[in-house]
């Protein structure tokens, strides 16, 4: 292990996180894991294949064919058709992985960003079996949930400071990619460390500038774990313990470190149990006001033309902005309360759809979202939502929605459909798969892949789900 040269407790924390990622076995692993598995892994595709009409996934997939030194490698890129290697492959569906904003959840950020295109890469390149790619995503899942939960900040933590979620992104694909790579402990380890030395600054830009570029962090994390794990394969001397050693990661991040959750019921409990899945392409706060006015329209036919104000409370802090000349970018939009509430009444069905140039200007959806205000309560904050979210529920909302002639609906809940506590059964996920699918693949090739993703535990050689993805030869558009 080399020698410390920091005054520290012999804790063991990294050690013992590391030890626990090398050693997860299929067998060892609870049916239900291994279906949520399954499960985050075709919806994780499916929101990259979602993301095809976009003009940004042509650009990821251009930076990373650059970055590559051209088209050739060991991994599929989801859009397409190409290969191109394991890190520049992760790098381009980790980007369109987060495009839509559709992917997923945790406690503290988005790990099927990182978890499924590091280990799909990964296990394509090596040949890897389903059932050693399933090990690789369950042990990324569980490293990151502990991770992230261990650096949460402080009570007076100030947002304007920037929210770490594109920090710690990277143990996300460092841990599955390392697990595939056959690191032992130590070398698991020193991955860590790797991981600590790419890991994003964390800041506060991309909420500033509501830019695009925001979804290239996710890329950047796929890419740099697959980097990390490599350099420990080869070889590092001496970068232990990062999650030990004071000032080394865990104080870089926030002044109450609970280094506790980095050793939590390993092996008992499997945190990626309580990542949220979600149900519509917008932030995981705009979910549920948009659920809950998605099933009042349904319910009771209501027609976005007659409605004269919909309100949601409390509101939420920072999704409640209106650009009434326009929305400018993905973010802006997929960020925005009255923005995703407007796309989904004027076109129910999600998508890309709701995010085009013509969308951003779109007369009547501007003016629909202009009815869309802020309730009288108090604002829910992100980090009292997060705290309510870690502690196994969800912040209630009450959406009401007054119509023209006076009509009143009215509905109040806490979770939509892909929380923990209301999972999408697995012929939701297929579904919603169906649709995102459908904006680069045909029916049969959707089928295809959905029988694949169901039958991972049989697969021999992960490298065939190239032969499935392939059918996107028209390419991104």
């Amino acid at each position: 292990m080399g020698k410390k040269y920091f005054d520290a407790d012999d804790t063991e924390y990294t050690r013992k996180l590391a030890e626990y990622a090398v050693g997860v076995r299929y067998e060892d692993i609870p049916e239900e894991v291994l279906e949520r598995a399954r499960m985050l892994t075709l919806h994780t595709i499916g929101t990259a294949l979602a993301a095809r009409p976009v003009s940004l996934s042509a650009s990821a997939v251009k930076v990373a064919e650059a970055a590559n030194g051209g088209k050739g490698g060991e991994a599929s890129v989801w859009l397409g058709g190409g290969k191109l290697s394991m890190a520049e492959a992760a790098f381009a569906n980790g980007t369109l992985s987060d495009m839509l904003d559709w992917e997923d959840c945790a406690w503290a950020g988005h790990p099927s960003a990182g978890v499924v295109p590091a280990a799909m890469a990964v296990s394509e390149g090596l040949h890897k079996s389903g059932k050693e790619y399933l090990e690789a995503v369950v042990a990324g899942y569980e490293v990151y949930q502990r991770v992230s939960m261990a650096v949460q900040p402080a009570a007076d933590f100030d947002h304007n400071q920037g929210w770490a979620l594109g920090n710690w992104q990277i143990f996300a694909a460092s841990t599955p990619a390392g697990k595939l790579l056959g690191l032992d402990g130590g070398q698991m380890n020193q991955a860590m460390g790797m991981s600590v030395l790419y890991a994003a600054m964390p800041t506060n830009l991309q909420q500033a500038t509501m830019s695009n570029a925001y979804h290239y962090q996710y890329g950047i994390a796929a890419q740099n774990g697959i980097l990390a794990a490599m350099c420990a394969k080869q070889g590092i001397e001496s970068l232990n313990d990062c999650f030990d050693i004071p000032y080394a990661y865990c104080e870089q991040l926030t002044k109450e470190v609970d280094r506790s959750w980095l050793n939590r019921n390993l092996g008992e409990t499997y945190y990626m149990m309580d990542v949220l899945v979600k149900h519509w392409p917008a932030n995981m706060w705009v979910n549920t006001p948009v659920e809950m006015v998605d099933l009042m329209a349904k319910e009771y036919g209501i027609d976005y033309r007659n409605i004269e104000e919909i309100v949601v409370n409390p509101p939420t802090q920072y999704r409640m902005h209106y650009e009434k000349d326009g929305f400018d970018t993905l973010m802006a939009a997929q960020f925005s309360i009255p923005y995703v509430i407007a796309a989904s009444l004027i076109d129910p069905q999600p998508g890309p759809n709701w995010y085009t140039g013509e969308m951003f200007r779109n007369p009547e959806l501007l003016e629909l979202a202009g009815k869309v205000k802020a309730g009288p309560d108090k604002e829910d904050t992100l980090l009292g939502a997060f705290h309510i979210f870690q502690e196994g529920s969800h912040p209630e909302k009450t959406v009401t929605i007054t119509m023209k002639d006076g009509t009143v609906y009215k509905k109040t809940q806490r979770t939509h459909k892909g929380h923990p506590l209301d999972m999408m059964s697995r012929e939701e996920f297929c579904d919603r798969f169906r649709r995102q699918a459908s904006f680069a693949l045909d029916q049969e090739q959707t089928e295809r892949i959905i029988d694949f993703v169901l039958n991972l535990d049989t697969v021999e050689d992960m490298s065939l789900f190239h032969e499935l993805i392939r059918g996107d030869v028209g390419g991104v558009i």
